[in-house]
Protein backbone atom coordinates (compact mmCIF):
# COMPACT_ATOMS: atom_id res chain seq x y z
CA UNK A 1 0.00 0.00 0.00
CA UNK A 2 1.40 3.55 -0.66
CA UNK A 3 1.81 5.42 1.98
CA UNK A 4 3.30 8.28 0.92
CA UNK A 5 0.52 10.48 -0.24
CA UNK A 6 2.30 13.24 -2.11
CA UNK A 7 3.63 10.17 -4.49
CA UNK A 8 0.27 8.38 -4.90
CA UNK A 9 -1.34 12.26 -5.16
CA UNK A 10 1.30 12.97 -7.94
CA UNK A 11 1.22 9.76 -10.14
CA UNK A 12 -3.05 10.47 -10.49
CA UNK A 13 -1.65 14.35 -11.31
CA UNK A 14 0.54 13.17 -13.98
CA UNK A 15 -2.34 10.53 -15.30
CA UNK A 16 -5.61 13.09 -15.24
CA UNK A 17 -2.77 15.49 -17.01
CA UNK A 18 -1.77 12.94 -19.57
CA UNK A 19 -5.20 11.81 -20.64
CA UNK A 20 -6.38 14.95 -20.48
CA UNK A 21 -4.10 17.02 -22.77
CA UNK A 22 -4.96 14.50 -25.67
CA UNK A 23 -8.07 15.54 -26.06
CA UNK A 24 -7.76 18.96 -27.33
CA UNK A 25 -10.59 21.34 -28.87
CA UNK A 26 -12.19 20.95 -31.78
CA UNK A 27 -9.15 28.23 -38.78
CA UNK A 28 -8.12 30.63 -36.85
CA UNK A 29 -6.73 34.37 -36.46
CA UNK A 30 -3.91 34.78 -33.92
CA UNK A 31 -3.78 35.22 -30.31
CA UNK A 32 -4.07 39.20 -30.14
CA UNK A 33 -0.88 39.07 -27.74
CA UNK A 34 0.60 36.53 -25.80
CA UNK A 35 3.37 36.35 -22.88
CA UNK A 36 5.47 33.19 -22.89
CA UNK A 37 7.63 32.48 -19.72
CA UNK A 38 9.38 29.04 -17.84
CA UNK A 39 7.43 27.61 -15.55
CA UNK A 40 9.07 26.32 -12.30
CA UNK A 41 9.65 22.86 -11.29
CA UNK A 42 6.30 20.98 -10.50
CA UNK A 43 6.79 20.45 -6.70
CA UNK A 44 4.57 17.17 -5.00
CA UNK A 45 4.32 20.04 -2.17
CA UNK A 46 2.01 22.07 -4.45
CA UNK A 47 0.20 19.27 -5.43
CA UNK A 48 -1.13 18.32 -2.40
CA UNK A 49 -1.68 21.56 -1.36
CA UNK A 50 -3.37 21.90 -4.42
CA UNK A 51 -1.40 25.31 -5.61
CA UNK A 52 0.04 23.68 -8.91
CA UNK A 53 -0.93 25.60 -11.74
CA UNK A 54 -0.75 23.54 -14.36
CA UNK A 55 -3.24 22.34 -17.99
CA UNK A 56 -5.15 25.06 -19.86
CA UNK A 57 -7.84 27.19 -19.40
CA UNK A 58 -10.17 28.93 -22.15
CA UNK A 59 -12.81 31.68 -21.88
CA UNK A 60 -14.10 34.26 -23.99
CA UNK A 61 -11.50 36.39 -23.80
CA UNK A 62 -7.93 34.51 -23.33
CA UNK A 63 -6.45 31.46 -22.66
CA UNK A 64 -4.41 30.37 -19.43
CA UNK A 65 -1.99 27.99 -19.99
CA UNK A 66 0.40 26.86 -16.67
CA UNK A 67 3.36 24.40 -17.12
CA UNK A 68 2.97 22.63 -19.91
CA UNK A 69 5.60 21.59 -22.15
CA UNK A 70 6.28 22.20 -25.89
CA UNK A 71 5.26 18.43 -26.66
CA UNK A 72 2.29 19.47 -25.09
CA UNK A 73 1.42 22.33 -26.71
CA UNK A 74 1.83 20.75 -29.65
CA UNK A 75 -0.33 18.19 -29.28
CA UNK A 76 -2.47 20.36 -28.50
CA UNK A 77 -1.94 22.88 -31.27
CA UNK A 78 -1.79 20.10 -34.13
CA UNK A 79 -5.00 17.91 -32.42
CA UNK A 80 -3.05 15.04 -32.18
CA UNK A 81 -2.19 12.00 -29.82
CA UNK A 82 1.29 11.98 -27.98
CA UNK A 83 2.38 8.51 -29.64
CA UNK A 84 1.65 10.95 -33.58
CA UNK A 85 4.35 13.54 -32.83
CA UNK A 86 7.88 12.90 -33.43
CA UNK A 87 9.97 15.40 -32.73
CA UNK A 88 13.10 15.90 -30.02
CA UNK A 89 13.85 14.51 -26.54
CA UNK A 90 13.94 17.84 -24.80
CA UNK A 91 10.43 18.74 -26.35
CA UNK A 92 9.17 17.30 -23.31
CA UNK A 93 11.94 19.30 -20.76
CA UNK A 94 11.17 22.76 -19.98
CA UNK A 95 8.01 23.84 -19.80
CA UNK A 96 6.24 27.37 -19.99
CA UNK A 97 3.21 29.29 -18.23
CA UNK A 98 1.27 31.11 -20.84
CA UNK A 99 -1.16 34.11 -20.97
CA UNK A 100 -2.59 35.21 -24.61
CA UNK A 101 -5.52 37.24 -25.26
CA UNK A 102 -8.40 35.96 -27.61
CA UNK A 103 -9.74 38.26 -30.20
CA UNK A 104 -13.06 39.79 -29.76
CA UNK A 105 -15.78 37.39 -30.70
CA UNK A 106 -13.40 34.23 -30.95
CA UNK A 107 -14.67 30.62 -30.01
CA UNK A 108 -12.47 28.32 -27.76
CA UNK A 109 -12.52 25.80 -30.87
CA UNK A 110 -10.04 27.99 -32.92
CA UNK A 111 -7.58 27.68 -30.14
CA UNK A 112 -5.45 24.98 -31.51
CA UNK A 113 -5.12 27.18 -34.53
CA UNK A 114 -3.93 30.18 -32.67
CA UNK A 115 -1.70 27.89 -30.89
CA UNK A 116 0.24 26.81 -34.06
CA UNK A 117 0.12 30.20 -34.99
CA UNK A 118 2.34 30.97 -31.87
CA UNK A 119 4.70 27.97 -32.21
CA UNK A 120 5.81 28.99 -35.35
CA UNK A 121 6.33 32.86 -33.94
CA UNK A 122 7.80 32.59 -30.65
CA UNK A 123 9.46 29.30 -31.37
CA UNK A 124 9.83 28.77 -35.28
CA UNK A 125 8.05 25.50 -35.46
CA UNK A 126 8.02 24.03 -38.57
CA UNK A 127 6.49 20.56 -39.19
CA UNK A 128 4.76 18.44 -41.52
CA UNK A 129 2.51 15.64 -41.43
CA UNK A 130 2.79 11.66 -42.83
CA UNK A 131 1.53 8.20 -42.16
CA UNK A 132 3.20 5.72 -41.66
CA UNK A 133 2.81 2.35 -40.81
CA UNK A 134 3.66 1.65 -36.99
CA UNK A 135 3.39 -1.17 -34.21
CA UNK A 136 0.19 -0.50 -32.23
CA UNK A 137 -2.45 -2.63 -30.54
CA UNK A 138 -6.37 -2.76 -31.80
CA UNK A 139 -9.10 -3.00 -28.97
CA UNK A 140 -11.36 -5.53 -30.07
CA UNK A 141 -14.07 -7.34 -28.42
CA UNK A 142 -12.76 -10.48 -27.18
CA UNK A 143 -14.46 -14.19 -28.35
CA UNK A 144 -17.17 -14.24 -25.59
CA UNK A 145 -18.17 -10.53 -25.82
CA UNK A 146 -18.43 -7.43 -24.02
CA UNK A 147 -19.02 -7.78 -19.62
CA UNK A 148 -19.40 -3.99 -19.62
CA UNK A 149 -22.57 -2.29 -17.54
CA UNK A 150 -23.99 0.69 -20.07
CA UNK A 151 -23.59 4.07 -18.15
CA UNK A 152 -26.34 5.16 -15.90
CA UNK A 153 -27.85 7.98 -17.17
CA UNK A 154 -26.69 11.68 -15.92
CA UNK A 155 -23.33 10.37 -15.09
CA UNK A 156 -21.13 13.54 -16.61
CA UNK A 157 -19.60 15.21 -13.54
CA UNK A 158 -21.59 18.56 -12.23
CA UNK A 159 -19.65 21.45 -13.82
CA UNK A 160 -16.90 22.79 -11.31
CA UNK A 161 -16.80 26.52 -10.06
CA UNK A 162 -13.37 27.51 -11.37
CA UNK A 163 -13.92 30.48 -8.69
CA UNK A 164 -14.10 27.73 -5.93
CA UNK A 165 -11.00 27.60 -3.92
CA UNK A 166 -9.79 23.56 -3.82
CA UNK A 167 -9.90 21.46 -0.72
CA UNK A 168 -6.97 20.41 0.97
CA UNK A 169 -5.07 18.39 -0.86
CA UNK A 170 -7.35 18.40 -3.91
CA UNK A 171 -5.93 18.91 -7.78
CA UNK A 172 -7.48 21.13 -10.37
CA UNK A 173 -5.99 20.98 -13.91
CA UNK A 174 -7.04 23.30 -16.72
CA UNK A 175 -8.90 21.92 -19.59
CA UNK A 176 -10.54 23.64 -22.85
CA UNK A 177 -13.69 21.90 -21.65
CA UNK A 178 -13.26 23.48 -17.93
CA UNK A 179 -11.37 22.79 -14.56
CA UNK A 180 -11.15 18.57 -13.54
CA UNK A 181 -10.85 18.38 -9.70
CA UNK A 182 -9.45 15.47 -8.16
CA UNK A 183 -10.96 15.29 -4.36
CA UNK A 184 -9.00 13.22 -1.90
CA UNK A 185 -10.77 10.62 0.37
CA UNK A 186 -11.16 11.31 3.77
CA UNK A 187 -9.11 8.35 4.59
CA UNK A 188 -6.33 9.27 1.95
CA UNK A 189 -6.37 6.35 0.27
CA UNK A 190 -8.03 7.30 -2.50
CA UNK A 191 -9.92 10.03 -4.65
CA UNK A 192 -12.68 11.17 -7.11
CA UNK A 193 -12.11 12.59 -10.45
CA UNK A 194 -14.87 15.27 -11.69
CA UNK A 195 -14.42 15.24 -15.26
CA UNK A 196 -16.39 17.00 -18.27
CA UNK A 197 -14.86 14.22 -20.30
CA UNK A 198 -15.75 11.17 -18.34
CA UNK A 199 -17.63 12.36 -15.68
CA UNK A 200 -16.47 10.83 -12.69
CA UNK A 201 -14.02 8.74 -11.59
CA UNK A 202 -13.18 6.85 -8.78
CA UNK A 203 -9.75 5.95 -7.59
CA UNK A 204 -8.88 3.72 -4.60
CA UNK A 205 -5.28 2.30 -3.79
CA UNK A 206 -5.43 -1.22 -2.72
CA UNK A 207 -2.53 -3.82 -1.26
CA UNK A 208 0.02 -5.03 -3.22
CA UNK A 209 0.73 -1.84 -5.12
CA UNK A 210 -2.39 -1.65 -7.35
CA UNK A 211 -4.49 1.29 -7.99
CA UNK A 212 -8.65 0.90 -8.44
CA UNK A 213 -9.80 3.43 -11.56
CA UNK A 214 -13.58 3.08 -11.80
CA UNK A 215 -15.41 4.90 -14.41
CA UNK A 216 -19.23 5.67 -14.10
CA UNK A 217 -19.38 6.00 -17.81
CA UNK A 218 -16.56 6.05 -20.46
CA UNK A 219 -16.62 5.97 -24.30
CA UNK A 220 -14.55 2.82 -25.73
CA UNK A 221 -12.32 5.77 -28.03
CA UNK A 222 -11.46 7.77 -24.70
CA UNK A 223 -10.57 3.95 -22.83
CA UNK A 224 -8.20 3.43 -25.81
CA UNK A 225 -6.21 7.34 -25.42
CA UNK A 226 -5.78 5.97 -21.57
CA UNK A 227 -4.49 2.40 -22.28
CA UNK A 228 -2.05 4.25 -24.87
CA UNK A 229 -0.44 5.83 -22.48
CA UNK A 230 0.63 2.56 -20.66
CA UNK A 231 0.66 -0.04 -23.39
CA UNK A 232 3.91 1.40 -25.01
CA UNK A 233 2.07 1.70 -28.41
CA UNK A 234 -0.81 3.13 -29.75
CA UNK A 235 -4.15 1.58 -28.62
CA UNK A 236 -7.12 2.24 -31.26
CA UNK A 237 -9.96 1.69 -30.64
CA UNK A 238 -11.85 -0.73 -33.34
CA UNK A 239 -14.48 -2.22 -30.82
CA UNK A 240 -17.50 -0.97 -33.01
CA UNK A 241 -19.33 -0.20 -29.34
CA UNK A 242 -21.15 3.45 -29.28
CA UNK A 243 -21.97 4.88 -26.15
CA UNK A 244 -20.64 4.94 -22.36
CA UNK A 245 -19.87 1.89 -19.96
CA UNK A 246 -18.98 1.91 -16.68
CA UNK A 247 -15.91 -0.64 -15.23
CA UNK A 248 -13.31 -0.75 -13.46
CA UNK A 249 -9.17 -0.95 -14.61
CA UNK A 250 -6.98 -2.58 -12.05
CA UNK A 251 -3.44 -0.84 -12.42
CA UNK A 252 -0.04 -1.92 -10.90
CA UNK A 253 1.88 1.37 -9.34
CA UNK A 254 4.55 -0.22 -11.86
CA UNK A 255 2.54 0.94 -14.83
CA UNK A 256 1.63 3.77 -13.06
CA UNK A 257 5.72 5.05 -12.97
CA UNK A 258 6.35 3.86 -16.04
CA UNK A 259 3.48 6.31 -17.28
CA UNK A 260 4.53 8.88 -16.05
CA UNK A 261 8.17 8.70 -16.93
CA UNK A 262 6.73 8.49 -20.65
CA UNK A 263 5.10 11.63 -19.98
CA UNK A 264 8.34 13.30 -19.09
CA UNK A 265 7.92 13.44 -15.45
CA UNK A 266 10.38 11.71 -12.85
CA UNK A 267 9.24 10.24 -9.96
CA UNK A 268 12.74 9.45 -8.14
CA UNK A 269 12.81 9.26 -4.97
CA UNK A 270 8.81 10.33 -3.96
CA UNK A 271 9.53 13.11 -6.49
CA UNK A 272 7.75 14.89 -9.14
CA UNK A 273 8.91 18.19 -10.40
CA UNK A 274 12.45 17.43 -12.67
CA UNK A 275 10.82 18.52 -16.42
CA UNK A 276 12.07 15.45 -18.51
CA UNK A 277 13.86 13.92 -15.58
CA UNK A 278 13.57 9.65 -15.83
CA UNK A 279 11.77 9.61 -19.01
CA UNK A 280 13.62 11.94 -22.46
CA UNK A 281 10.63 9.91 -23.94
CA UNK A 282 7.83 12.82 -24.09
CA UNK A 283 9.25 14.36 -27.27
CA UNK A 284 10.08 11.13 -29.24
CA UNK A 285 7.28 9.18 -31.47
CA UNK A 286 6.69 6.14 -28.55
CA UNK A 287 4.71 4.71 -31.67
CA UNK A 288 7.87 3.78 -34.06
CA UNK A 289 10.22 2.78 -31.06
CA UNK A 290 7.83 1.21 -28.72
CA UNK A 291 8.57 -2.45 -26.67
CA UNK A 292 5.87 -4.45 -24.74
CA UNK A 293 5.14 -3.43 -21.65
CA UNK A 294 6.95 -4.63 -18.59
CA UNK A 295 3.78 -5.43 -16.61
CA UNK A 296 0.64 -7.32 -17.48
CA UNK A 297 -1.92 -6.41 -15.54
CA UNK A 298 -3.00 -4.00 -18.35
CA UNK A 299 -3.77 -7.07 -20.75
CA UNK A 300 -5.85 -8.80 -17.38
CA UNK A 301 -7.47 -5.70 -16.79
CA UNK A 302 -8.37 -5.85 -20.49
CA UNK A 303 -9.31 -9.57 -20.48
CA UNK A 304 -12.24 -9.00 -17.61
CA UNK A 305 -14.00 -6.21 -19.36
CA UNK A 306 -14.14 -8.72 -22.46
CA UNK A 307 -12.07 -6.83 -24.74
CA UNK A 308 -8.87 -7.71 -26.20
CA UNK A 309 -5.37 -5.64 -27.41
CA UNK A 310 -4.13 -7.49 -30.44
CA UNK A 311 -1.02 -6.47 -31.43
CA UNK A 312 -0.98 -5.35 -35.05
CA UNK A 313 0.89 -2.93 -37.85
CA UNK A 314 -2.00 0.52 -38.59
CA UNK A 315 -1.54 3.53 -40.13
CA UNK A 316 -0.94 5.99 -38.18
CA UNK A 317 -1.09 10.42 -39.42
CA UNK A 318 2.32 11.64 -37.56
CA UNK A 319 3.43 14.85 -37.27
CA UNK A 320 7.33 15.43 -37.38
CA UNK A 321 9.23 18.55 -36.33
CA UNK A 322 11.45 19.42 -38.77
CA UNK A 323 12.50 22.61 -36.64
CA UNK A 324 11.62 24.06 -33.31
CA UNK A 325 13.91 26.61 -30.94
CA UNK A 326 13.77 25.99 -27.27
CA UNK A 327 13.24 29.00 -26.51
CA UNK A 328 11.28 31.90 -27.37
CA UNK A 329 11.52 35.03 -29.10
CA UNK A 330 11.05 37.80 -26.27
CA UNK A 331 8.06 38.82 -25.31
Amino acid sequence: MWKNLSRAMGLLFVFITAVLLAQPPATAPEFEVASIKPAPPIEPQKIVAGTLHVGMSVDAARVDIGSLSLADLIRIAYRMKPYQVSGPDWMGAQRFNILAKMPEGASKDKVPEMLQALLADRFKLAAHRESKDLPAYALVVGKNGPKMKDAEPDTAAPPADPAAPPGKGAIVVGSADGPVRVEPNPDRRGATVSSPQFGQMKVSVGEGGMMRMEFAGISMTMLADILSRFAGKPVIDMTELKGNYQFALDLSMTEMAGMARAAGMGLGGGMMGRPGAGGGDAGRNPAEAASAPGGSSIFAAIQALGLKMDSRKLPIETLVIDHLEKTPTEN
